[in-house]
């Protein structure tokens, strides 16, 4: 057979056989052991690529299916075993033309159809590439694998491109053209078309790592650069910016995300390495420094020039023939922060004598990279490079091109490149000069709408701010002054910008210089009609940080700038009466009058004072008197420019009325316009002056001034000045009739003359000799009413309009918020002077905003803007409302009046409440609510009516689905008040008035609907909800002088079965049902507690309840059977009644022994009731198995635990009065045996409810507790070991299930610990031993290792909870004696653990928290230090890097704790155990500065409140250390060291620098005088910077005040 076969390799090569029978000898070749070939798989490698060639050459021709046949044969080649396993000592290669018709097939896929499918080439290129022998034709030729590379990026970008739409256009135009139809092997092709685009990108990855591989190992590195930069760069440029872009990534969702990381980080590596070698750093710096002197002696000029790194880099960047006109621009710019990067990267970390030399070649590569963008900026300044000039033409896309150079900026700062010292003494200021160019351009071609502008500006600002210095009042103006409004990330990057240069001029102590600047840019001549806002919420926040950091001369400086630029630039504007009209102000073909600029220009002036004055240091009395002298004089020059611009408005408008009718109209209407806003920059001045002297008043008392507007004239000599003034302004006559404000022409002004009244009555309140006066209190009366304006709160809230705040944002939209805050704020000040009426029309508007308000803020809205509702809603739950207990009382009432309109709109016709039915003279009026809700009649009528329901069982009110909501509202806002605030009126007749809903009302929908499927158990809820929050309340007590508390439980309790009873049970529970039950359960056991408490008749008032729920009625309807009729909602209500009635009853037991019988008594009754209806309730649930495993059952799991507990519990606590020796015996002992069982069987078998297994384990321990009572007999006794042996081990194997996760474990420790507490309590030693030795077991870490964490969490919570139970004296000892080796333990499970960041959550973390509880409770028990230090070690080990927000917290609050544990109650360890405490706790204080670091957007929301809390903990462990310096005394120093270090490093988030900030002042107080000397000689310069700098912030704030508190302390 072998001699048969042996010819093939003739037969191939012979011309007589045909091209489809030389194709099936070859796979029969291939596959077949009998053919047998020397050097087989090379002979046919060889034969089908030769075939392959010739055809490509055109040297023979044959068919399509033998061409497709061929490159099959050709892959199942290259990735058969057979080509990898030949022996050894063989090699198949590939032939180098096979390699160039791969390339070319290539090249063809990129412009064309491919001869052959696409898929088909690209696995057979990657099956030549995954053996080493094939891919040695690529790697061994460096050009040829250069090519195959870049045709595999240009054909990937080829492939991403064409799913773009303009490219699947083209595509659609290029099919319609073709004359012939498509042949079924081209459909199939056109169905294969999505297959290359999946593996394309896996073999293109395959390649990167060959080529990266081949570039390693090339010895020249001129030539890998001069290849990349000739043939690769541009491909790999284009492809990488294709597969990140956000543009393309519609078209790049098929690959997979690792995938496209993957080629992207593979890109950067083959550029990095080729473009940047060290040996190509000497080029760079030959190219990019400036030539020296000497530089003619470097060569003859016959020899070849050097290497130019640089422009040949550059020019393949520029160029724009490799790919789209529409993307060169956007792939250059995207290029080249990237190159600068790798710049950065590889030549930019040179230390010492070098540092300065790398640092300037950085910046000329930045220089040249620049002029790139087209952004104006040529490079001639920094270069020596001859270069054209740069384009005069605007990049094509601004935004692409300010991100690259925010990009390239960015870098440029982070590397520190720009030594300002060094530039300027070595360097002719080359840097300098460069950006100073950069900012010229970004301001000359201001884009102010795109916000990589302003970070552009924010960055150049942030190297130097003498780069923007010159240009400062430009920027201003085209950043800020006249910046538009625009979308919300627009102005968040501006509001950064300005923000920015505010904190650094402030830090340069010359933000006087800059406010100057801006006051000349607000005075220029405008532009535009109407400027923006000048000041923003974030702005304004920002200038209050930065004048508390400012001294009190600088900002005085700054306020009398203001003024001057007032009286200098504006006034004469204003005051000028001739050719008002003429002189025009022209932008663009509009123009408006000089005094309109003028007065909106004065107004932004004023609102700046306003800010500044507003957040300027006052003066006291240790303020310098040259200081208090200068401030006196700004005063008096303030009040002298207030007074000028009032006269202003106050001289009659002239000018218009001699100007003719039709042009005086016109003048008229845009005077009144300079007027307004006129009037409104001086009222808003007065009333910051006032602010402003009132303050200076209280807090200095040497300054001294005198208000002219209450100087009294010879006319008013008899009347107080300050009466008078405040006469005047409740009058208007402060103003002209004319200029009158009102809230269609001028809302400002009437808010500022709000304001201004307020502060006189403040002043006259603090005036006792005023206050004496006859007609004060009518004054301060009409005062009051003229601030509340009943008129303007007429409407109440019309939509939802926020304000933010700023009195310059008041306008017609949000006044009625402004006024609203102003009136609910300063509510303490004017309650005692409202009217009837007033108290009553602030309670209707407070009522009706809670309503029909939406407290929940929009998406867009700011977080601290106030709306109508919002302001309500902080009144209605702040704890200064029920101190104003007249509008208190007033907002009750207009609840109660709501509440009795609805029920009357809902009244049946059949049957009609007689308290309804009342006349409506009886009722308080819909106006005046500050008369008593109810008469005494109306009262006694509700509670007839109570009675009479609850009795009859009729409905007297059916309401609609709207009243229905409309009530649930009322019912809300009443919770959200204080029951304590209200009097004994108002809660009896709202209590009365909820008990009577409760009874006589029913929801529409109830009809339709079941009760437990929603709806009226939602009400009903809601109000039982409400209920039990009013019996809280102090006045309580008079609700049952109207009727007994029995009366009111039956009448729920009957209301209660009387809802449900009508209703068909359903085959799952609602948990609005479930919530109804609960809130019922709520309502009796604190209506008990209270009877109880306040001993209301308790035995007449419990004896009634009690009759009622083990009446006949009630048990018959207990035993009655679902299919009889009955509703099994009603046994369950049923059930849950009696459960909380006596859950009441045994809660107070103890208070006294007459107390102690009676609710025995009676829990005797309700027992003997409660036992024969758990078990009815149980029969037609076949089992309590089918209650336990069905969570659909209508008595659910958890519930009928419950009940069985309380059941026990009440048997045990009625037998109670029984001598303690003497044994018990329970009832129903049975049923408790046959749950116990069950429970044990079931409760670790499968997952369970979370609710179920807490009542179980409450369930278990009164077993337990019953057990040990019945008797100490050796029976018994046997009985109860098992029991706790069993108890025990099922509890371990609970906490051990896969399917409880931790945090259900935590749910279940209060639980566990309970029923842990129980069993030792009077536990044997044999008992505690065998506890001991379960403990020993689990803290074993070989189960750790194995992957059983949960066993050995089991015994790390057993510990925890051990350690906090009271043991018997002989089982604390053996506890606490072996306590060092379950530290010892613990300790290396922690250790163990930590390796495995999965289990810092769920293992680590509450291991460490195990470890704290028992060294807490080990205080003065654990002797030996060594043991406490081991608990150090283990925290060292604790990862606090690279984890979520959430696991964060976790580890860093466990740690804390744990430190906390050890400096409170093992202070003798502290002194020994110092430095390893400080060692952990360092790592808390690094930790939280690189997680609390600025991060832009991402500083607020949940995550950033995570990081905020640990700093507040941080500052407390700061404060504790401090507390205890007796073991800390040589290492104050040491701490305050790190923390600097570690500042120097990061810039903190402002709330997080706060805390730490205030923790190491905690810490420096214990430094001594040499420690700060010894600091400032040993930290290096830019930490010693840091320090300083927080030295002298501590010596400014902390120090002062505290030496300021130890005055106080004794």
């Amino acid at each position: 057979m072998a001699a048969i076969y042996s010819g093939i390799h003739l037969k191939l090569k012979s011309p007589q056989t045909s091209w489809e029978d030389r194709l099936k000898l070859a796979r029969f070749a291939w596959i077949s052991s009998q053919c047998l070939l020397p050097n087989k798989e090379q002979v046919l490698l060889d034969w089908c690529t030769h075939a392959l060639t010739v055809w490509h050459n055109k040297k023979v021709v044959f068919s399509q299916d033998v061409l497709e046949g061929l490159w099959c044969y050709l892959d199942e080649v290259v990735h058969s075993r057979k080509l990898h396993s030949v022996k050894e000592g063989k090699t198949v290669t590939l032939r180098l033309n096979m390699a160039q018709l791969l390339l070319d097939h290539l090249q063809v896929c990129t412009h064309g159809r491919p001869p052959v499918c696409l898929s088909t080439i690209l696995s057979v290129c990657q099956g030549i590439l995954s053996s080493p022998a094939l891919s040695s034709v690529f790697t061994t030729k460096y050009e040829l694998m250069v090519s195959l590379l870049a045709k595999f990026c240009l054909l990937a970008c080829h492939e991403i491109q064409k799913q773009s739409p303009k490219e699947r256009q083209k595509d659609t135009k290029r099919e319609h053209l073709q004359t012939e139809p498509a042949t079924s092997l081209e459909i199939i092709d056109e169905s294969k078309k999505a297959i290359p685009s999946a593996i394309l990108f896996e073999v293109l990855l395959q390649v990167l790592s060959c080529y990266l591989s081949v570039q390693r190992q090339q010895a020249n590195p001129n030539r890998v650069f001069t290849l990349v930069t000739n043939q690769l760069i541009q491909p790999l440029v284009l492809l990488r910016y294709l597969l990140t872009s956000q543009d393309f990534v519609p078209y790049t969702h098929h690959i997979r995300q690792p995938l496209r990381r993957d080629v992207r980080i593979k890109i950067d590596s083959i550029l990095q390495l080729a473009l940047f070698p060290s040996e190509q750093l000497a080029s760079y710096k030959a190219e990019l420094f400036p030539p020296k002197e000497d530089s003619g002696k470097r060569g003859s000029a016959g020899t070849k020039g050097p290497l130019k790194p640089v422009t040949a880099l550059l020019s393949k960047l520029n160029a724009q023939d490799y790919c789209d006109l529409s993307l060169c621009y956007l792939v250059k710019s995207d290029t080249s922060p990237l190159i600068f990067r790798f710049f950065l990267e590889s030549y930019g970390n040179g230390k010492g004598e070098n540092e300065e030399e790398q640092r300037m070649l950085c910046f000329y590569f930045l220089a040249r990279l620049v002029p790139m963008l087209d952004l104006k900026v040529d490079g001639r300044s920094v270069s020596h490079e001859q270069k054209p000039p740069a384009s005069s033409c605007s990049p094509q896309s601004w935004n692409q091109a300010l991100q690259a150079l925010e990009a390239l900026l960015s870098q440029a700062l982070s590397a520190d490149i720009y030594n300002i010292a060094a530039d300027r003494i070595r360097h002719g200021e080359v840097q300098l000069i460069f950006y100073r160019t950069v900012a010229q351009t970004l301001l000359n071609e201001a884009q102010p709408s795109i916000p990589s502008w302003y970070r552009c500006l924010k960055v150049l600002l942030n190297l130097n701010h003498l780069i923007l210095e010159p240009d400062l009042e430009q920027l201003l103006s085209s950043a800020w002054v006249d910046a538009e409004n625009m979308e919300a990330q627009v102005q968040r990057a501006r509001q950064l910008m300005v923000c920015s240069l505010l904190q650094t001029y402030t830090k340069l102590r010359q933000l006087a210089h800059l406010f100057s600047s801006l006051l000349s840019v607000i005075c220029r001549p405008v532009l535009v009609e109407r400027r923006p806002p000048l000041l923003s919420e974030g702005i304004s926040v920002s200038i209050r940080a930065c004048l508390l950091d400012s001294s009190p001369s600088q900002v005085l400086e700054i306020c009398s700038l203001v003024l001057q630029n007032i009286r200098t630039h504006l006034q004469p504007d204003l005051v000028n009466e001739e050719g008002d009209g003429e002189a025009m102000e022209v932008d663009g073909g509009h123009g408006h009058t000089r005094k309109e600029a003028a007065s909106l220009k004065l107004f932004s002036l004023c609102q700046l004072l306003h800010v500044v004055l507003f957040n300027l240091k006052t003066l006291d009395n240790s303020s310098p008197v040259l200081l208090i002298r200068r401030s006196k004089g700004f005063m008096e020059e303030m009040q002298q420019t207030i007074k000028d611009l009032l006269y202003l408005s106050l001289k009659p408008n002239v000018t218009s009325a001699q100007r003719t009718p039709k042009k005086g109209k016109k003048k008229e209407l845009k005077a009144s316009l300079w007027e307004q806003k006129t009037q409104e920059a001086a009222l808003l001045l007065r009333y910051t002056w006032v602010e402003v002297d009132v303050l200076f008043h209280i807090h200095c008392s040497r300054y001294t001034s005198v208000d002219s507007f209450l100087m009294a004239t010879e006319d008013e000599a008899e009347a107080s000045p300050l009466l008078t003034h405040l006469e005047t302004l409740i009058s208007g006559a402060i103003l002209p009739a004319r200029l009158h404000p009102s809230l269609s022409c001028s809302p400002m002004s009437c808010l500022l003359l709000k304001l201004l009244t307020l502060q006189q009555m403040k002043r006259v309140l603090l005036d006792n000799a005023i206050l004496g006066e006859s007609n004060t209190t009518a004054l301060l009366n009409r005062a009051v009413q003229f601030i509340v304006a009943n008129s303007e709160l007429e409407g109440g809230p019309v939509g939802e309009h926020v304000w933010d705040g700023q009195i310059a944002s008041v306008n017609g939209s949000t006044y009625p918020v402004a006024h609203w805050y102003i009136v609910v704020s300063n509510l303490p000040l004017i309650v005692l002077h409202l009217s009837d009426e007033d108290a009553s029309h602030i309670a209707h508007v407070l009522v009706g905003s809670l309503i029909h308000g939406d407290v929940e803020r929009a998406k867009d809205q700011p977080p601290d803007s106030l709306s109508f509702s919002s302001i309500s809603s902080q009144l209605a739950l702040s704890k200064v409302f029920p101190e104003l207990p007249s509008l208190f009382s007033a907002t009750v009432r207009a609840i109660a009046q709501r509440i009795v309109s609805v029920l009357r709109s809902g009244c049946t016709p059949k049957a009609c409440s007689s308290f309804l039915m009342k006349k409506t003279g009886s009722l308080p009026s819909d106006i005046n609510v500050c008369q008593p809700v109810f008469s005494p009649l109306i009262i006694e009528a509700l509670v007839k009516d109570i009675s009479a329901s609850s009795k009859a069982g009729e409905t007297f009110v059916l309401l609609t689905d709207t009243k229905t909501k409309e009530l649930l509202n009322l019912i809300q806002i009443l919770t959200n008040l204080n029951p304590d605030g209200m009097n004994s009126e108002d809660l009896s007749s709202i209590f009365l008035l909820l008990v009577f809903m409760f009874a006589s009302m029913q929801p529409e929908q109830t009809v339709v609907e079941p009760l437990e499927s929603g709806g009226a158990a939602l009400v009903f809820g809601k109000l039982l909800r409400t209920l039990t929050y009013l019996l809280k309340g102090n006045n309580f007590q008079s609700v049952l002088k109207h009727i007994h508390g029995g009366t009111v439980l039956q009448t729920v309790l009957s209301s209660l079965l009387r809802h449900s009873s009508c209703r068909k049970p359903t085959a799952t529970i609602h948990s609005d049902w479930l919530d109804f039950v609960s809130a019922a359960q709520g309502f009796i056991g604190s209506f008990v507690e209270l009877i109880i408490t306040r001993n209301s008749s308790v035995r007449l008032n419990l004896d009634e309840i009690a009759s009622y729920l083990t009446s006949k009625e009630m048990v018959s309807r207990q035993n009655e059977l679902p299919s009889s009729g009955a509703s099994m909602l009603s046994v369950h209500l049923l059930l849950a009644s009696l459960t909380s009635f006596s859950q009441a009853m045994m809660a107070n037991l103890g208070r006294s022994k007459a107390i102690d019988q009676t609710l025995t008594e009676i829990l005797r009754k309700t027992t003997s009731v409660l036992g024969p209806a758990v078990e009815s309730a149980l029969k037609p649930q076949s089992a309590f198995f089918e209650a336990v495993t069905e969570p659909s059952s209508t008595l659910g799991q958890a519930f009928v635990v419950e009940v069985v507990t309380v059941m026990l519990q009440s048997e045990l606590a009625s037998m109670s009065l029984q001598l303690e020796n003497k044994q018990i015996t329970l009832i129903h002992m049975s049923l408790y045996q046959t749950f116990c069982q069950q429970i044990l069987r079931e409760m670790s078998l499968a997952p369970r409810p979370m609710d179920f297994l807490v009542c179980s384990l409450h369930f278990l321990s009164a077993f337990y507790k019953a057990t040990e009572r019945r008797g100490e007999e050796r029976e018994k006794g046997e009985e109860l070991e098992e029991l706790y042996v069993e108890i025990i081990q099922n509890v371990n194997r609970l906490l051990t299930a896969p399917w409880l996760s931790s945090t259900d474990v935590g749910k279940l420790e209060p639980a566990v610990q309970e029923l842990l507490h129980h069993l030792v309590e009077k536990n044997t030693t044999s008992q505690f031993n065998m506890l001991l030795l379960m403990i020993r077991d689990g803290l074993d870490v070989r189960k750790l290792r194995a992957g059983n964490w949960k066993e050995v969490l089991s015994a790390v919570i057993t510990v925890k909870l051990l350690s906090s139970c009271q043991l018997p004296e002989s089982c604390s000892k053996a506890l606490w004696l072996i306590a060092p080796q379950i530290i010892s333990a613990m300790g290396f499970l922690v250790r163990s653990s930590s390796q495995d960041p999965s289990l810092t959550l769920p293992f680590t973390v509450p291991t460490v928290t195990s470890l704290t509880a028992l060294l807490r409770q080990g205080e003065g028990l654990i002797a030996n230090p060594q043991h406490v230090i081991l608990v150090l070690g283990a925290l060292q080990s604790l990862p606090l890097d690279h984890l979520s927000p959430t696991v964060y917290n976790a580890s860093f609050l466990a740690i804390h704790e744990a430190l906390f544990a050890i400096i409170k109650c093992h202070r003798q360890v502290i002194s020994k155990a110092a430095p390893s405490f400080l060692n952990v706790f360092y790592r808390l204080v690094a930790s939280i500065m690189q997680e609390g670091r600025q991060r832009g957007d991402t500083d607020s929301g949940v995550d950033s409140d995570v990081y905020l809390q640990c700093s507040r903990l941080t500052e407390r462990m700061y404060s504790h250390i401090a507390a205890t310096p007796e073991s800390f005394t040589a290492l104050p120093a040491f701490m305050v060291a790190q923390y600097v270090t570690e500042l120097q490093k990061v810039t903190l988030r402002p709330d997080i620098k706060l805390h730490l900030t205030e923790g190491i002042y905690c810490i420096m107080d214990l430094c001594m005088e040499q420690d700060i000397k010894f600091l400032r000689a040993s930290l290096h310069t830019g930490v010693r910077e840091v320090f300083n700098e927080l030295h002298s912030n501590y010596i400014h704030y902390h120090k002062t005040q505290r030496q300021g508190e130890d005055k106080y302390t004794v």
